[in-house]
């Protein structure tokens, strides 16, 4: 008995140590995560700073300087470029690694070998939509290049150098609760980095919808309602704008265009949301007499936030912006003469062919008039407590069959089955020089020269100086198609078909000192009609640019308070375009008296989709459903998934036409009306909101139906922020929707000293533990942007420095 109580006693231990550190499902090894010495505790950061600290660094060739304000924002002072990029890479892993091997590792498809079976379609998605592939091809472009390999061999090493720093005690979080530790940086993760920038603002693909349309309703009812150039527009490139070279021979539209086949797979539409603003006023229209520069990228809102502050000073640099943690360089910001920043074009740059396969091998298939051979590319997934598996992606020239068999995996539902994935994103290229360029860009001049190496994902650069330019630009690596090439699923045997080679760099759409006195983007159409090329079908709805220019156009004598306050404008110019023709058709005697009292609040309210408006909320559910009464019944058919005419169409209809045929149900014996279905919608919306929300009052307030809030990255309950209480829409200039809007707001007043604002709603820390973590959220929620210290020297004192760090080889 003694033997086994002994027995007992040396197995449970065991066995608890064993469970207890064994990481089971999503619950972390759980005596590993409460180790005092080396759990999550460690992770709890005191407010109090440490003041100096001197880091030997065996990859500094020189002494490096890193000072630290007081919201932890890095201000780096190198003496050379390798020194600059090996600081920043080192610093912004200090706070940010966790993030940047999570993003990473999605974009190669290597989640699985973290968290298990469970991501496996993830993987296979990444993998088969050819990140990893993309990534390859841009790397060799970036390492062809001495500066570009500098700057990303550079930034390596200093990543790598932080990494060595770690033991298990002062992992991030992350780590800790998924039970795994950080591997080497290498070059090919800042490409990958940048891939992923593409894939997130590639959108949702359109022409699987558009096949489906022109099969069921024919080509007169589908340019009807999906033309080529919407009804309201403000273009980014002025109307009227001239256009100063001889374009290239347009690609002959083949024959068989319309003659597509279809197919029965559900896509994605394009997001509405995924935008950005930004403009740049001339001295003329300002109070200073020089140019102040505004942009405000809108993409899911995560913490850590995808941007990291951060300030770049060496001979011939003095750049301060944000960055992408995981790349080298400032993508959005200012030096000292000048200020620059993005929108996304939404360029049609992603297409899919139809592939004709010899047989179910899909070793050949039928291209000219003649079998070719595929390329196998075998994927070893690892996957964590489970064997590697091996997955077969075959590629043609177009590119990757992305999809034989559809699974059941979300972002799949975007892809064709058996359909090669044509994509700008898989090409090689380098944008790193587009940033070191502008860093240290001092004109309109270098601005021009930086964009030539810039492919993808296209953006709308603006810029200003402080020579009193300012100027915009459509820019990316466009292919030469013909017009509404890749509106459809393409011909994947036929050569007409391909891409043609590429719109000349100097003959993408700009504009420089336009005499408006402002130039301006909202990812709207990038010009009108007369430019000579296709880059795209549809763009963006028109109402935030429209919103835009017409506050700019009256504005004088503007401030940075100007431009702060149009960042966080609601107005709606959807409610402005839509109410006079939809409110005379509401039956006031048929509503209850619930619905009366929305009625009244719509009938009182200003078109702003404030936080405490009531009619913001009933305005937003009762267009959407306006806007599902229309369409639904003609473009929901089992197994032919379409998507609706577009907002701009459907007001059209409403103001133009209003006893068109598309407002009848056909699904129903009788005949409705356009007001019938107005009525209909606005009763659903009241109901719809009195029975999730209550009694008509405070808590049908927009802020609190919208629910804006800023998650965890990884969506890990706990790490994201409370609900925030704020306005705006995404159809309004402030773009906000429940995880997406202004990632970044910045305002630069260009001048012989530059002044920069800003503000992103997180904090430079990736570690939930930090008081730098969500510190900046608040003040992003209120529309106010802080003042960014724009150094000169180590020595500079006119900012509050909380920490300086001073690095040494020895």
């Amino acid at each position: 008995m003694k033997k086994v109580k002994a027995l007992i006693c040396v197995i449970i231990p065991i066995l608890l140590a064993y469970v207890f550190n064994t990481k089971f499902g999503d619950t972390p090894p759980v005596l590993k995560f409460l180790n005092p010495f080396t759990g999550f505790w460690q992770n709890a950061e005191s407010n109090i700073v440490t003041a100096n600290k001197k880091i030997v660094l065996k990859g500094a060739q020189d002494k490096i300087d890193i000072l630290f304000d007081d919201r932890m924002i890095p201000h780096v002072f190198a003496q050379n470029d390798h020194d600059l990029y090996y600081a920043q890479g080192y610093v912004t892993a200090m706070h940010r690694l966790w993030q940047m091997d999570f993003q990473t590792r999605f974009a190669a498809g290597r989640i699985s070998e973290v968290v298990g079976k469970k991501a496996i379609e993830v993987d296979r998605y990444q993998r088969r939509m050819g990140m990893v592939y993309g990534a390859e091809n841009s790397l060799r472009g970036m390492m062809a290049d001495p500066k570009a390999k500098e700057m990303i061999m550079a930034y390596t090493d200093g990543i790598n150098a932080y990494i060595r720093s770690l033991n298990r005690a002062n992992l991030p979080l992350e780590y800790k609760l998924l039970d795994f530790k950080p591997e080497n940086w290498t070059p090919i993760k800042c490409a990958l980095l940048l891939k992923q920038m593409s894939a997130v603002l590639a959108m949702g693909s359109d022409e699987f919808y558009m096949t489906n349309i022109l099969k069921k309703f024919g080509p007169e009812v589908t340019k009807d309602l999906f033309p080529d150039y919407p009804f309201k527009e403000d273009p980014i490139i002025p109307v009227g704008t001239k256009w100063d070279f001889t374009p290239l021979p347009i690609p002959q539209t083949p024959n068989s265009f319309t003659e597509m086949m279809s197919t029965n797979i559900k896509t994605k539409q394009k997001e509405e949301g995924i935008g950005s603003n930004n403009w740049a006023v001339s001295g003329a229209k300002t109070a200073s007499g020089y140019p102040i520069l505004a942009n405000d990228p809108h993409l899911d809102l995560t913490l850590p936030s995808i941007w990291y502050q951060i300030q770049l000073h060496a001979p011939g640099v003095n750049a301060y912006g944000v960055s992408l943690p995981g790349a080298p360089g400032i993508i959005i910001g200012f030096n000292q003469k000048i200020a620059w920043g993005v929108t996304n074009v939404a360029a049609d740059v992603l297409d899919f062919y139809q592939i004709k396969f010899k047989d179910n091998s899909h070793k050949s298939y039928w291209y000219n008039n003649q079998w070719r051979d595929t390329k196998p590319q075998y994927e070893k997934i690892k996957i964590r407590g489970s064997a590697t598996e091996i997955d077969t992606v075959f590629y043609t020239h177009h590119g990757p069959v992305v999809y034989f068999n559809k699974p059941s995996y979300g972002k799949a539902a975007n892809v064709p089955v058996g359909s090669a994935l044509r994509w700008i994103a898989h090409e090689e290229s380098n944008e790193l020089m587009t940033f070191y360029y502008l860093n240290r860009g001092q004109n309109y001049a270098d601005y021009r020269k930086a964009l030539t190496f810039y492919t993808a994902p296209a953006q709308n650069f603006v810029f200003a100086s402080a020579d009193n330019d300012i100027a915009i630009t459509p820019n990316g690596k466009f292919p030469l198609k013909w017009k509404d090439q890749g509106k459809f699923i393409l011909d994947g045997s036929d050569p007409a078909y391909d891409w043609h080679g590429w719109i000349p760099a100097d003959q993408n759409p700009t504009v420089k000192n336009p005499p408006r006195g402002f130039v301006s983007s909202a990812n709207q159409s990038s010009t009108d009609p007369s430019y000579p090329y296709y880059i795209n079908w549809e763009f963006s709805p028109y109402e935030r640019g429209k919103r835009i220019n017409d506050r700019l156009a009256v504005m004088t004598k503007a401030t940075v308070d100007s431009m702060r306050n149009l960042q966080s404008d609601s107005y709606s110019i959807t409610a402005q375009n839509l109410l006079p023709s939809v409110m005379p058709l509401v039956n006031a005697a048929q509503l209850n008296a619930t619905q009366k009292e929305a009625f009244n609040y719509m009938g009182k309210w200003n078109k702003f989709f404030d936080a405490k408006s009531v009619a913001a909320s009933v305005f937003d559910l009762w267009l959407k459903r306006l806007d599902n009464d229309i369409w639904d019944d003609e473009f929901t058919v089992a197994n032919m998934p379409m998507r609706h005419p577009s907002r701009d169409r459907t007001i059209e209809l409403i103001q133009k036409d209003p006893n068109a045929k598309w407002f009848d149900n056909v699904k129903t014996s009788q005949k409705e009306t356009l007001a019938d279905l107005v009525n209909e919608s606005f009763k659903f919306a009241c109901d719809s909101l009195e029975k999730k929300y209550g009694p008509i009052g405070k808590n049908w307030a927009w802020a609190n139906v919208k629910g804006s809030n800023v998650p965890h990255l990884a969506k890990i309950p706990g790490f994201g922020s409370k609900k925030l209480m704020i306005g705006g829409a995404k159809s309004t200039v402030n773009a906000l929707s429940e995880t997406n809007g202004p990632s970044w707001r910045m305002v630069i007043e260009l001048g012989k000293m530059p002044k920069g604002h800003g503000v992103y709603p997180g904090g430079q820390s990736g570690n939930p533990g930090s008081p730098f973590y969500d510190n900046m959220i608040d003040t992003w929620a209120q529309g106010k942007l802080y003042d960014l210290l724009f150094m000169q020297s180590p020595d500079d004192r006119t900012g509050k420095i909380i920490s300086h760090y001073k690095i040494s080889k020895k």
